[in-house]
């Protein structure tokens, strides 16, 4: 017998508020927009600037991003969004040019490059550390000055020096200007920040093309000027320098969010900052060494935890690219679709007690995230799995091996970290904490 789906008008429809629609309480708690949601069924239309269908759950995850039959298009869902200030983002491109450049890409991101990076990364953290204060501070701006110095070091292969603010300002405003309520760059209005601050990063970029396109060094940048794929194509000057600026970002902002709540929880959960400092005294070696990796086998698990409770990204946007159908509804071609990680994230259908901190829930033991192969997904899922999830891997395992060992890290008793968690998670107060080094 043949199911037929229903109508796309019978998905039940959240109205929200007069004109803005859900915007505010997605804005003001992604997860609780998530829920309320979900009380309507795992399939429901929401209006924020424009009507957006909603797929919750694992399966609808995998439905989105295990997407053989190519029903999706990411970059009809991220073009709204990002396309005036991160035109050419490798994770906003459609097949065939999201493989054609992901091919080439990948040669920025092997084994002997990485290895790099982690030697190159060591200093850099070591010096920040060094200038840190001790006692009471909001330790955000100087995780912030810290990842930007190893993005500046490590993907472009220099110091910013003075230009360290203006780059961190421009970042600032470029992820901004994707949730401008106004979408032309009219000033003084966010999109036009975003857009000036954009062009301000390609002309850093562009400055400096040419020295990395004569000679090939160890850094990012000059990986992509050189990167061939398979038969011997290249990137544009253009394409290098849209890579650039949007590694550069991610690479930064989407590392501070998950080192800033790490820190958070390991300041709030003591008995696991001691465990993670044992494991980091126990290695031989002041800054950690890529061999030493594969070895922090808690300090990954005490990492996925804080990413699965606080993700970078709390949705996911795609289109439909074609007539599909799901959860006995009709997806018409040309729909908005979100997924939300954060809700699938805190389900406890999937997760023990999930709104505790429990690292263990990833060991071998227990593997909660392998209840459904898309349950837990801070890095997307299927083609466009985050190419530089490995990078942010061994960034966060750096930092905090040489963080541990200097400082311990604590909380006001009591305290919860009131947090901004669009259009990138980070602390509304700067987390204040008190250091004490050791």
């Amino acid at each position: 017998m043949t199911t037929t789906a229903l109508p796309y008008d019978a998905i039940p429809l959240v109205k929200g508020l007069p004109l803005v629609g859900n915007l505010p309480k997605f804005l003001r708690d992604p997860l609780d927009n998530a829920r309320s949601l979900e009380g309507h069924g795992n399939v429901v239309r929401s209006r924020t600037f424009f009507e957006t269908l909603t797929l919750l759950g694992p399966d609808a995850n995998q439905f989105v991003l295990h997407d053989r039959e190519g029903n999706f298009s990411s970059r009809g869902g991220w073009y709204y969004w990002i396309d005036a200030v991160f035109p050419g983002a490798i994770m906003a491109m459609d097949d065939p040019a999201h493989r054609h450049h992901r091919r080439i890409m990948q040669v920025a991101f092997r084994r002997s490059a990485m290895e790099r990076y982690v030697a190159d990364m060591g200093p850099v953290i070591a010096d920040a550390l060094a200038a840190w204060p001790e006692g009471r501070t909001t330790v955000f701006p100087h995780i912030k000055a810290l990842t930007l110095d190893i993005a500046a070091r490590v993907f472009m292969g220099m110091a910013l020096g003075p230009e360290a603010d203006r780059m961190n300002r421009a970042f600032i405003d470029t992820v901004e200007a994707s949730l401008a309520l106004i979408r032309k760059p009219v000033p003084p209005f966010a999109m036009w920040r975003g857009v000036r601050a954009r062009n301000l990063l390609v002309g850093m970029m562009r400055s400096r093309l040419a020295d990395k396109r004569a000679s090939e060094g160890p850094d990012l940048f000059s990986q992509l000027c050189h990167a061939r794929g398979e038969d011997g194509e290249r990137f544009s000057d253009d394409e290098v320098v849209n890579h650039m600026v949007f590694l550069m970002m991610a690479a930064h902002d989407t590392t501070t969010s998950t080192l800033t709540t790490l820190l958070y929880c390991l300041a709030r959960h003591p008995d696991w900052q001691d465990r993670l400092r044992a494991d980091a005294l126990a290695l031989p070696d002041a800054q950690l060494q890529h061999a030493d990796l594969a070895g922090c086998q808690r300090t990954e698990w005490a990492m996925k935890e804080a990413l699965r409770m606080y993700p970078p990204l709390t949705s996911i946007p795609r289109k439909a690219a074609r007539d599909c159908s799901f959860g006995g509804y009709a997806i018409p071609r040309g729909t908005p679709v979100g997924i939300s990680p954060i809700h699938t994230h805190h389900m406890p259908s999937i997760w023990t007690d999930p709104h505790r901190f429990d690292p263990e829930r990833f060991s071998p033991d227990r593997a909660e995230h392998k209840r459904h192969p898309y349950a837990y997904l801070p890095f997307g899922g299927g083609a466009h799995l985050c190419i530089g999830q490995h990078f942010a891997d061994m960034e966060v395992k750096s930092v905090l091996h040489q963080l541990l060992r200097r400082f311990r890290v604590d909380v006001a008793p009591g305290y919860r970290m009131p947090y901004q968690l669009v259009p990138i998670a980070k602390p509304k107060d700067g987390l204040p904490v008190t250091l004490t080094r050791l």
